[in-house]
């Protein structure tokens, strides 16, 4: 899913980094490995980059995640994503 990105400055995404623990979960369960962990705790290395799926939120066992899913038209950039890998055109347009 890597180059696929929504409209910059929009996303809803917010990080507590004085709540993260270090666990690592946003690292591994982010499709768009826009996490990254420095000294233990989380960073948001490309913003830009987030679908907003929720994926991150939904796995902070601590709740230093934030994020509105959808608003980032997710299911857009997904279907975009598996269109292309069927090498099928893709037809700009969302929600």
């Amino acid at each position: 899913m890597q180059d696929f990105r929504y409209i910059d400055n929009i996303v809803t995404l917010q990080l507590d980094g004085k709540s993260c623990i270090g666990c690592g979960n946003c690292v591994t369960v982010c499709p768009h490995r826009i996490f990254g962990l420095t000294e233990r705790k989380a960073e948001i290395t490309d913003r830009d980059a987030c679908m907003e799926c929720g994926a991150c939120a939904k796995n902070c066992p601590v709740g230093a995640i934030s994020v509105n899913p959808g608003v980032g038209c997710a299911a857009e950039i997904m279907a975009q994503w598996v269109n292309k890998l069927a090498g099928r055109k893709i037809i700009d347009g969302c929600c």
